[in-house]
């Protein structure tokens, strides 16, 4: 049954989207790889971006200050049936010069060269994988005074952004080795193709040739230094330099770190492997992980002045483009562990540091705003690796030896560390009959090794509840959810146990852990997919919102933009009690500004009779090795507008909200024209939930209407969410010509506004 915006009355009002005909691609852009994925400040250099879907790539985006980059060049390399279409034009062309000189004019001219320049793509090496066979370089220029770090790079095209990718401000003199594209580009336009050097031959300095480094041959380098690289199959890098006895050789390898995930390959990211070896190649470090960490952090005391040379590959011998590395190496600081790790907002804390070439032990501070922040300390004009630190608002105390089981009170935060192998830290606490309890510890999460286990035991030592691992959705970067996480409900009054241990039966310095004991705190966190809206101005385009629901809350979450660009409307904006997810439209109105610009979501639920608001954090969804999935945050929400076009209205007729008889039919009464310049309008269910399909639908005039199916076998009674439509147009192939033949068939004009359902009995 459709429900009328006002009972017994037929709703007359359109609900309408402008629609432009000039229409915007399906296919995203996308980047796979930056090369080199960062530089030194005061410098300028080339960057390379390896993806797809790259047209009209124009300007970049880089988070922060200090950072400018001017696109230079765009190559998509023709395939067989282009390079024929470039090659036809090109000989037309020549024929016209031949037969009529005179006509021959400098636009021809530099037409000619441009189609001969095209065609030398079609020679260009081809990528490991499509989604990495288009390039774009730019020209990056990084200010002097540019603040060392992380951050957020993406690419603008004709069809918007591109998901972000890391690029990193580096303090050290860098060494880049040429890209494996420029080298294919380079022999495509020379016509010949890549020789191999002969076995031992020198390799000459950095940016001279391919990233592929033959057996026995190595890049003399000096420290400190940052090594930036590929590993193409089969492909080994190596670096020659001098060291004396004694040095503490730190090297930092950043590969997962900078492509957090690959959705096509196992285990998900580069997994590289450093080998540290004396001048007789005798090995004298390696490490494939660092800690739980897969990105590498060797540490090696130099045993006698001379040449060493460093070793980097994938573990399985892979390669292609996207295994970008970059190596930070020298006597630099490094933190290994910060203890505690946290305090309470107000504080002032002393940190014990642990670590390398730190030129402290023990920092002091307050901490402010409560969250998550980080830690570094700086040795000369070098910073260390950053650390996480958590501010929270609870009292706290800290952990001590003692025969006996440490008693606290609630709410508390105890600061810990498992010191030793088989150490078992055990806190103790009344409790009250039908009391709540929740034990969380926060460890891993915080860079701590400790691979926890909590178990709440009552006074007689019976055991209550048991966690080894709670996976916590919003640490999008976790593949292995070390931290523990239990509640329960108290059978009597008495004293009761909380036993932390770590599960492996390790312990030691960077063994430290926050345990949060408290009774629950009903809550929620957002994340909006993906962090890049693209739309075409006039249009309406489909957003992902997830809930990650805390401590037992399942209400309504009623969502909303924040300072939203003038016009911009959400359709579907609440994910509804119990659900973890909802998809909702984002409409951009015709005279949205066409530029990229910042989105602020919120949610806003009432929990315990009091309405908590939390902002949206951008997020991408990203696949690990063919199967897993991740919410991997991103600094910046953006919205990228495109230029409208040609308009028509499309829209739903009076409704707010559809329900479904199980095993029945409800019609939704739209407004659609059935024709567009391009072709003829087709409907089709965006992501629909089990059991709805499409039966029959009307378009070209004011009766037109959608008739729905609800499946009894597959539909799931009292199921809410947002039913999309989407709009596209289709010519048929038969009738395109030319240049058209190579596009497809159907485009996506848009989305209907999303209309929220109810699956009914």
């Amino acid at each position: 049954m459709i429900k009328n915006k006002q009972a017994g009355r037929l709703a007359l009002l359109i609900a309408f989207a402008l629609l432009p005909v000039a229409l915007a691609r399906e296919e995203a852009p996308h980047i796979g790889y930056v090369y080199p994925a960062g530089g030194q400040q005061g410098t300028t250099f080339q960057v390379v971006l390896g993806g797809q879907h790259l047209d009209g790539a124009r300007s970049v985006r880089v988070t922060g200050t200090g950072v400018q980059a001017e696109v230079i060049e765009h190559i998509r390399p023709l395939n067989q049936g282009a390079f024929k279409t470039v090659q036809k034009q090109m000989q037309d062309l020549l024929a016209e010069k031949k037969e009529n000189p005179a006509a021959w004019t400098d636009a021809k001219e530099k037409r000619v060269a441009e189609l001969r320049d095209r065609m030398t793509t079609f020679y260009i090496r081809p990528s490991s994988v499509p989604a990495l066979v288009e390039t774009v370089t730019l020209e990056v220029t990084i200010a002097p005074d540019a603040a060392p770090g992380q951050r957020e790079l993406r690419l603008q095209t004709a069809d918007g952004l591109t998901n972000p990718l890391i690029f990193e401000v580096g303090q050290l003199h860098e060494y880049t080795e040429r890209s494996g594209r420029s080298i294919a580009v380079a022999e495509s336009q020379s016509g010949v193709r890549r020789r191999r050097p002969p076995q031992g031959a020198e390799k000459p300095a950095p940016g001279t040739l391919p990233v592929t480094n033959m057996p026995n041959t190595v890049v003399p380098i000096a420290l400190p230094a940052t090594l930036n690289g590929q590993i193409l199959p089969g492909d080994a890098d190596h670096y020659r330099f001098p060291a004396r006895k004694g040095q503490h050789l730190v090297v930092k390898v950043g590969a997962r770190s900078l492509l957090p995930y690959l959705s096509d390959a196992v285990p998900g990211w580069f997994q590289a492997v450093v080998t540290l070896s004396d001048a007789t190649g005798k090995e004298v470090a390696y490490d494939d992980d660092f800690r739980f960490h897969p990105d590498p952090v060797l540490h090696c005391e130099i045993p006698r002045d001379g040449d060493y040379v460093l070793k980097i590959r994938d573990a399985l011998h892979r390669g292609r483009e996207d295994f970008v590395y970059r190596v930070a190496i020298g006597e630099l600081p490094y933190v290994t562990s910060i203890f505690p790790l946290g305090s309470r907002t107000g504080s002032k804390t002393t940190l014990e540091l642990t670590g390398w070439n730190l030129p402290v032990t023990n920092l002091t501070g307050t901490a402010q705003a409560p969250g998550i922040h980080s830690v570094f300390v700086r040795s000369g004009k070098f910073i260390s690796n950053r650390v996480p630190f958590a501010v929270d608002t609870l009292p706290e105390c800290t952990e001590h030896e003692s025969p006996t089981a440490q008693r606290v009170s609630l709410p508390v935060i105890i600061n810990g560390r498992i010191d030793r192998p088989g150490d078992v830290d055990v806190f103790c606490f009344d409790g009250r009959a039908g009391q709540q309890v929740v034990a969380e510890v926060k460890a891993r999460r915080l860079d701590s090794s400790l691979d926890s286990a909590l178990k709440l035991t009552d006074a007689t030592g019976q055991q209550l509840a048991f966690n080894d691992d709670d996976e916590d959705k919003g640490a999008g970067l976790t593949t292995h959810h070390a931290d523990s996480r239990l509640s329960a409900t108290l059978p009597a009054d008495g004293l009761y146990y909380v036993h932390l241990v770590d599960q492996g039966h390790k312990g030691g310095t960077d063994y430290g852990y926050r345990l949060h004991l408290r009774a629950p705190q009903p809550d929620f966190e957002l994340r909006v997919v993906p962090s890049a809206i693209n739309a075409q101005a006039g249009t309406t385009v489909p957003v992902t919102v997830h809930a990650l629901r805390r401590d037992g809350f399942a209400g309504e979450i009623a969502l909303a933009l924040q300072d939203a660009p003038k016009g911009c409307k959400l359709a579907g904006a609440r994910i509804p009690a119990g659900q973890d997810m909802v998809r909702l439209t984002l409409t951009v109105p015709a005279d949205t500004p066409t530029k990229p610009m910042p989105l602020n979501l919120i949610g806003r639920a009432i929990i315990q009779q009091r309405e908590i608001t939390h902002p949206a954090v951008p997020a991408d969804d990203l696949m690990q090795a063919f199967v897993y999935r991740h919410l991997v945050p991103a600094e910046e929400l953006l919205l990228c507008v495109l230029g409208p076009a040609q308009r028509f209205a499309v829209g739903a007729l009076g409704v707010t909200s559809l329900q479904f008889p199980v095993g029945g039919q409800t019609r939704l009464p739209v407004n659609i024209p059935s024709h567009t310049s391009w072709g003829e309008v087709q409907l089709a269910l965006d992501n629909p939930p089990p059991g709805i399909t499409i039966t029959n639908i009307l378009l070209g005039h004011s009766g037109g209407g959608i008739t729905f199916h609800c499946d009894s076998q597959t539909a799931k009674p009292g199921l809410k969410g947002n039913l999309i439509v989407n709009v596209y147009a289709y010519r048929d192939p038969a009738t395109m010509k030319g240049r058209e033949q190579h596009k497809r068939p159907r485009r996506l004009l848009t989305a209907l506004p999303a209309i929220p359902f109810e699956i009914v009995q």
